[in-house]
């Protein structure tokens, strides 16, 4: 008997293993064919969106009178626009939202691009920035893309409501002026690499691993070979290179900041983040927004871009290993404040 309710719940387990199995890869499915249906540029009116949100609260609040007086200022206005008021500068506002391999910048260079085509000094660019860092090259070339706007003359903000560290900093701070949230995080200015070995592992269990390289420096270390302190020395220089590149490239942008104090590897709140100046003024993407609807146009641009659907489903299963990685990362930045 006991024997037999043992091979019941194993079973169990490997039925119930299946079945969850199953409905992860048809809600990973599912997300991924939610993405981008279609591609192409896509425009968005904010101040018609704040309007028509501010609407609805009116309706529910306001008595006929006040409602059929909104009506008529309303129909004014929509008046005017149809006429085009070209005295009014507008704002074109873009989101990105970082991954460690800043993968949204594919759909940024087709955003800057557009509005290269229409913006002009008169008028502005606000990017709200989410993005924790990531690979090097992948982020210089999102900061690139920026670099084209800065290049343009065109005004160009950047608003973290949330984090820029990293290579999300290195983007940042090509804004003309840097908006943070007060709990926003900034800086991160820095460079890691890490990796495990398995040498000792492998050599435990009879396996030899063989590298053969042309180039002296092809490759330092590595995780199933035997690391040397000539091979740790050489990726510390080449760290060393990349955090001086790092560096430059923000004193470009913001010469007035103290690299030295700042350029540690660390992060800070937005309010302590301003003191260093890092940020410029603290103050949400919200607060901006709606602070400027009544004396510019606001657009936001977003260009979509179809991915096949295999492609589509292992973004959103790397997009699940990263989160576990983003949470690792917020635990070791917690675990640094005082208590």
């Amino acid at each position: 008997m006991i024997e037999f309710l043992a091979d019941y719940g194993l079973f169990l387990m490997k039925v119930v293993t299946i079945v969850v199995a199953i409905v992860v890869i048809i809600g990973v499915a599912s997300a991924a064919g939610r993405r981008a249906s279609h591609e192409g540029l896509e425009v968005e009116s904010l101040n018609k969106k704040y309007r028509a949100l501010a609407q609805i609260l009116r309706s529910a609040v306001l008595n006929k009178g006040a409602l059929k007086k909104e009506a008529k200022e309303e129909k004014r206005r929509q008046k005017e626009e149809r006429k085009g008021d070209t005295s009014r500068s507008r704002s074109f506002v873009i989101d990105f939202k970082g991954d460690l391999k800043a993968s949204a910048v594919q759909s940024l260079r087709e955003e800057v691009s557009a509005l290269l085509e229409v913006a002009t000094t008169d008028d502005e660019v606000i990017v709200r920035l989410e993005n924790h860092g990531g690979l090097v090259h992948e982020h210089g070339l999102a900061a690139s893309q920026l670099a084209r706007i800065r290049d343009r003359e065109i005004p160009l903000s950047v608003c973290v409501d949330k984090v820029a560290a990293s290579g999300g900093y290195l983007m940042a701070c090509v804004a003309t002026k840097i908006y943070a949230a007060p709990f926003a995080i900034l800086g991160s200015i820095g460079v890691l690499a890490q990796i495990p070995n398995f040498n000792r592992l492998l050599d435990s269990h009879g396996v030899d691993f063989e590298q053969i390289t042309a180039g002296k420096h092809k490759r330092n270390v590595t995780m199933f070979g035997k690391n040397t302190d000539a091979d740790r020395q050489k990726l510390k220089e080449e760290l060393e290179d990349v955090h001086a590149l790092f560096k430059a490239a923000i004193g470009r942008y913001r010469p007035d900041l103290d690299l030295e104090k700042v350029a540690t590897g660390e992060h800070w709140y937005g309010t302590r983040a301003l003191e260093l100046g890092l940020a410029d003024e603290i103050k949400t993407s919200d607060e901006l927004l709606t602070g400027i609807t009544a004396d510019r146009d606001i657009y936001h641009l977003s260009f979509k871009i179809k991915q096949p659907l295999q492609k589509r489903m292992m973004a959103n299963i790397e997009g699940v290993f990263e989160k576990f990685d983003v949470a690792r990362w917020r635990r070791d930045f917690e675990s640094r404040l005082p208590r």
